[in-house]
């Protein structure tokens, strides 16, 4: 069951045969609620009836047969369908079974996840399993097929193989391919990435681009190579391009680009009126950005600025589910869907008081039941990060003519380096630090000096990166080498030090990138370890998303990656990384 999307048995569904004849009585029913009907974009009255994990009947009916039945007053009550979040990064500390129990208990019932994560750190067999152990969450967990690592990969070609891509596109818990961060390669003449685009089309999924500043040229030469989608408009007029081109468009609401309230108020003065191929998304935001809300926050302000909710209610359900070819099985509050329902205090409120995510409460009344899980990540070679070999001060030496200056949290430029790197630390007055990218068996190192990230940053390592390689940053080279030391006593993470003291800590795990903690708690210490980088100079919004995005060569100008600094224009390896 696990595999299917068509979760029924055929003896399941004769028995839900049997509740409309009245031979079977349903296990809940919600009685006089007033519902969101997407077909008609209307609030409608109706008794919902559902059997375990599905909608059985909508309408003015009530079952003949009650026993055991759990029937729910809604008359001052109203349903809409549980939220979907197309384009979630489910890696951002958290992990996929975290998040999801926490978007879920907020109305986002459906995750629809990037698999990068899994594909860089993953066996196939491992990975795919593991999508099957996750889909018997309460909560729905569909899936992309990215076609490339977002960065300069020294094992690519094995990643990448065609037997990984087939099994992963051919998966029915797949439903989309890309996002397509590596679309210049294909412009390029990049065969590899278009067969499976081509292949992804076959399989009647969809392809999810990813195009920032697009000029209207390439917009249109992606949609002849099979591009459905897209998440990256930055402004009202780009949104149109987009959606008169075809495309389906979302717009973004994220740590990083938090951008819904100016795109919807642009797109209502451009007087787009129609928002039924319009989705909306978090994008993979970071721990403490989910404090307001998940999908219900995007909804929240789409009201608020003056979207029908009509419409508002769509764009995180019925698009969504359509745009996917599902549906026939979510976004729908209809007979045959999966029992995804939020119940609501009223149409201005989409913080739901009670969640059913695939028939089950996950939320009653204001009380999270999200089902206790203990989720065995070890059954599927999910492990701590062991690192197995040492960092000693030979390997801290610094001679490289090129550093890496700071833009904004996330764009990178070149800069002539002109400090002396070769004295033992580096001092306070001056925005640089030490800055080396090791890799995570310690077979080979990048050493040079970054700009803009902190000017009070004694000793700092991370395992959290886009390849789950340590990244150590500093001003004082023993304590970049104690921060180092105690990442690797806890196997994976990020370590903050100060003086010769571990002052602020973050324990990941799961491949050392991911928290294996309650989302709660991994927005505290995200908040704390911020706050602790800001009070030592750390200039920008999201230093998660620095990390994450050092190595990630879809952004300009240089990145730090497995193969040494890569000039991303010219897709030239300036600097190669050295052996150890």
């Amino acid at each position: 069951m696990a595999y299917r999307l068509e979760r029924w048995s055929k003896k399941q569904i004769r028995k839900q045969l049997q509740i409309i004849r009245g031979d079977v009585a349903p296990t809940i029913v919600l009685k006089n609620a007033t519902y969101l009907n997407n077909a008609r974009k209307k609030w409608l009255n109706a008794n919902i009836w559902m059997y375990e994990d599905r909608i059985i009947y909508v309408g003015k009916d009530m079952p003949v047969k009650l026993e055991k039945t759990e029937i729910i007053d809604c008359s001052d009550r109203f349903v809409v369908p549980g939220y979907i979040e197309h384009h979630a990064h489910p890696f951002q500390l958290y992990n996929p079974q975290s998040f999801a129990e926490y978007a879920s208990v907020r109305g986002t019932t459906t995750l629809v996840n990037d698999n990068l994560m899994l594909l860089l750190n993953s066996d196939k067999k491992k990975a795919l399993t593991l999508m099957g152990g996750l889909d018997e969450l309460p909560t729905t967990m569909l899936w992309w097929c990215r076609y490339d690592a977002q960065t300069e990969f020294v094992q690519e070609d094995n990643v990448f193989s065609y037997s990984n891509m087939k099994a992963w596109l051919e998966h029915p818990l797949v439903v989309q391919g890309g996002e397509l961060t590596s679309w210049p390669k294909v412009l390029l003449g990049d065969d590899s990435i278009l067969h499976w685009m081509q292949e992804t089309k076959k399989h009647s999924k969809p392809i999810e681009g990813h195009f920032p500043g697009a000029s209207e040229k390439t917009l249109t030469q992606m949609a002849l190579l099979g591009v459905n989608s897209d998440h990256e408009a930055m402004t009202g007029e780009e949104v149109l391009m987009r959606l008169d081109m075809g495309y389906t468009t979302s717009l973004r609401h994220s740590s990083i680009r938090p951008d819904l309230p100016k795109l919807l108020e642009e797109l209502k003065e451009l007087g787009l009126d129609d928002f039924s191929r319009v989705l909306m998304t978090t994008d993979g935001s970071t721990p403490s950005f989910y404090e307001q809300g998940v999908m219900d926050l995007l909804i929240k302000i789409a009201l608020e600025k003056g979207i029908p909710d009509t419409e508002a209610y769509a764009m995180a359900t019925y698009n969504a589910a359509r745009h996917y070819n599902l549906d026939d099985s979510l976004g729908m509050i209809a007979p045959g869907r999966i029992a995804h329902i939020n119940i609501l205090e009223s149409k201005d409120k989409p913080l739901p008081i009670s969640v059913l995510a695939k028939g089950q409460w996950v939320k009653k009344d204001g009380v999270n039941c999200y089902p206790v899980t203990t989720f065995s990540w070890a059954d599927y070679d999910i492990n701590p990060l062991v690192i197995d070999w040492e960092l000693t001060e030979d390997n801290l030496h610094f001679s490289m003519p090129l550093g890496i200056e700071m833009v904004n949290s996330v764009i990178l430029k070149p800069y002539q380096i002109a400090t002396d790197v070769t004295q033992t630390e580096i001092p306070d007055d001056s925005y640089e630090c030490y800055f080396m990218m090791v890799d995570k068996k310690g077979n080979w190192l990048i050493n040079t000096v970054i700009k803009g990230f902190a000017n009070h940053i004694s000793g700092f390592a991370s395992s959290f990166s886009n390849t789950g390689d340590i990244f150590i940053i500093g001003k004082n080279k023993k304590d970049m080498l104690l921060a180092f030391q105690q990442l690797k006593k806890q196997q994976g993470g990020i370590v903050l030090v100060e003086n010769g003291e571990v002052i602020n800590t973050v324990e990941l795990g799961l491949y050392g990138v991911m928290s294996v903690k309650p989302m709660e708690e991994v927005m505290k210490e995200e908040r704390e370890l911020t706050n602790a980088l800001k009070e030592r100079g750390y200039l920008f919004d999201d230093p998660i998303y620095s990390l994450l995005f050092f190595s990630s060569t879809h952004l300009p100008y240089i990145r730090v990656t497995q193969k040494g600094i890569f000039d991303v224009k010219k897709k030239t390896v300036l600097f190669p990384s050295i052996m150890r």
